[in-house]
């Protein structure tokens, strides 16, 4: 039997990271919430996770430490980045951060955030 899709989601705004959470667990993904960096990495730190969806911008702490972190924590972990700011709106996120595997804007709708945590979380990831 296959294993669930353990997804993070580091988000400030609680309502917005609780709208994704649903979505996903509709689709029988596992999902925690963290706000920010200290909660994010001691959760990537006690548990496997497949997908990250990472605020670019949150109020506590830096987006990229977790992607770092979870980067040589988890390596096969990859992180879906979403913003709703003009940051790295070139692409250059994908040379910042390793594990990037998707830039999207926050206001994307969550059912297509929902089938791109699926769609990478059923891929394996090279190390």
């Amino acid at each position: 039997m296959p294993t669930k899709t353990r997804v993070l989601i580091v988000e400030s705004v609680p309502e917005l990271a609780r709208i994704w959470q649903r979505h996903l667990e509709r689709q029988g993904m596992s999902v925690t919430c963290t706000q920010g960096q200290e909660d994010a990495i001691a959760h990537l730190s006690e548990h496997e996770t497949d997908i990250i969806i990472q605020d670019l911008v949150i109020d506590q702490g830096g987006a990229l430490a977790i992607s770092d972190y979870a980067n040589y924590r988890q390596p096969n972990a990859r992180v879906i980045f979403v913003t709703n700011t003009s940051f790295f709106s070139d692409g250059s996120i994908f040379a910042h951060s390793a594990n990037a595997c998707a830039f999207v804007q926050s206001n994307t709708p969550p059912e297509d955030l929902a089938a791109m945590v699926a769609h990478y979380g059923s891929e394996k990831r090279v190390a």
